[in-house]
């Protein structure tokens, strides 16, 4: 496994972070797990600011060398905002997929966020 899993996130099982902010919303990006499977990331396709997106659907996609693949929605909700800046330089997801990578932030019950997979839970689905 190559990085590290942070423990203060939850996780699904299609690779995408979550994490609540400071004030409230949302905030997900993939994981490192799935940046490194992917390879070098050269293409990003965000929902539109004001989306409404569904968990479990399709609400993006992640372009690299290797293939292109979804980034799905952890929990239903409205898009409040989105980081336009892995769009101009998707390689910043490889870099810092925890940080400068995130990749949405919605607005949606953050009561949800607890029913997702611990840091344990996810690292037990990707060392199988």
């Amino acid at each position: 496994m190559s990085g590290s899993i942070p423990t203060e996130l939850r996780y699904t099982a299609e690779h995408e972070w979550v994490q609540v902010t400071a004030d409230g919303r949302i905030r997900f990006g993939i994981t490192d797990h799935a940046q490194d499977a992917l390879g070098d990331i050269v293409y990003v396709t965000l929902p539109a600011l004001g989306a409404t997106i569904t968990a479990g659907e399709p609400c993006g996609e992640v372009e690299s060398t290797k293939s292109v693949s979804d980034i799905y929605s952890p929990l239903s909700g409205t898009v409040v905002a989105r980081n336009d800046a892995v769009e101009t330089s998707p390689e910043t997801i490889n870099s810092d997929p925890y940080g400068a990578g995130w990749l949405v932030e919605i607005e949606a019950d953050v009561a949800l966020v607890d029913e997702l997979l611990t840091a344990a839970a996810y690292e037990s689905t990707i060392s199988v």
